[in-house]
Order: C-alpha cells, then structure tokens, then sequence
C-alpha cells in the first residue's frame, strides 16, 4: 500500500496569516493535533502543533529569561523564543525548518519509517510542491482496523471508487469529520467522525450509490459532544463483543 491509498485528502489547513486563536479553535473543533500551512497556490510552507501552544505568553508558561544569562546566550535565539511565545500569527510560531514529507506514490513502509524516525504523528502528502493530502496515525490505524486480513493491494478501479465515494460524501454538511475510506475489490470502508446517528446511515447510503461499491463497512464512530465520550459504530462493537 502507498501514501494514497490511506492519506486524508481534503486537508484543513490554514495560511501564515491566520490567527494563532482561530488555528487553536480549528484544532479544537476538528479533533486534530496539528495543521499544514500553505500559502495562495496550496504550497506547504511549515506546520502548526499542540506542541507550538505549549510555551505562551498568554497563560503565562514562556521560557523565563535572565538578562545576563540571555545576554551571554545568542541573543537570536532569544529574540526567537520571544516571537514563538508572543507571536498572533500563525506564521509566527509555526514550524519551518526539516519539514518532512511524504509523496503519493511513497509505500507505507518507508512514510512509517520516516514518522518512526522524526518522531512525528502527521506526515503531509505532496504532488511537487504542491499538499494533496495528509497522513496521521490514526490514517494508519484505521487501514489497520478496516483491513485486519489478508487482502490484495488496491486496484486502479478501487482508486476510483475510492474518489467517488470521498466525493459523493464530502459535499454534503453531515459529512463525518477526520473522514477516512479504503477499498478493497469494491469493499468499502467508511471511518471517522459522526456528531449525529443520523449522518451515519447518510454516509453508508452515499457510499453505496456509487458505481462499483459491493458492499459498505461503518467503522464510523459517535461523539457525544455533551459528555465527551466516543462510542464504536454498531458493526464494530459486534465484531469486538463477538471476539
């Protein structure tokens, strides 16, 4: 398997110029630990994490500073740390440098090496230059989790149902959140977010109206906003109670 066959295509991103709140709010409201930053023509110019948030002058967890310690310090990097920690741009904080990537014909194998040997959680997915789409941990355990049996590689027409199937959905407002879809000899596999039961049947529905789909797999699981918690679809809290 390649970096397409599981990647996240409809990428939420943000630009240099974005607000370090509204980057925050994003995250929060997406459930997603990180965001690629692109600039007019879709170019990945750096990355934005949790981590970016934890030293700020807001809440009053910055770097304490001792003048002449900083002063027999590089003064650049302190004139660095103060940008990072006080900045109102995403721009400001986000990360620049060693930026690693994967392309979309690069085999799991080596894009879990390269995240295995950064120690990162997301790997943007690149065509040239350009983002085309990302690839998370939890991309990789949902391929896991819908594919946990000897199946062959995808072939070019399940890559096209594939697309559909993203198409067909994520046009709609009830799409699911993080939304993610393999296939496999016309057998799909939905994942990711639902905040409303009736969104679920929506995007099984969606999926098996599209040409060459056999059948639907709902790995798509509930979040209660109230409570916070997350419940398995009904498919795979059968098969969980059944092992």
């Amino acid at each position: 398997m390649r970096a397409h066959h599981v990647m996240t295509r409809n990428v939420v991103t943000v630009n240099a110029d974005t607000p370090i709140r509204d980057a925050a709010n994003i995250m929060l409201k997406q459930h997603i630990s990180g965001l690629p930053v692109v600039d007019g023509a879709g170019r990945l110019i750096g990355m934005v994490s949790e981590g970016d948030f934890i030293r700020r002058g807001e809440i009053g967890t910055q770097r304490p500073h001792i003048g002449w310690l900083d002063f027999l310090m590089s003064g650049d990097k302190g004139a660095l740390d103060f940008v990072r920690e006080n900045g109102r741009k995403v721009g400001e904080i986000m990360t620049r440098d060693e930026i690693h990537a994967a392309t979309e014909d690069m085999p799991l194998e080596d894009l879990v090496r390269l995240m295995e040997r950064h120690g990162i959680k997301r790997l943007p997915v690149l065509c040239g230059t350009t983002l085309v789409g990302i690839v998370t941990r939890s991309d990789l355990l949902r391929a896991v989790a819908g594919l946990a049996r000897d199946v062959p590689d995808p072939t070019a027409d399940d890559d096209h149902i594939r697309s559909r199937v993203i198409a067909s959905i994520e046009k709609h407002d009830w799409r699911p959140l993080q939304l993610g879809v393999t296939v496999r000899d016309g057998i799909v596999h939905l994942s990711g977010m639902i905040t409303d039961e009736r969104f679920r049947q929506a995007a099984i529905v969606a999926a098996e109206n599209v040409a060459g789909v056999k059948l639907v797999h709902d790995h798509l699981y509930f979040f209660e906003a109230m409570s916070g918690l997350s419940f398995r679809s009904p498919e795979d809290e059968g098969w969980a109670q059944a092992g």
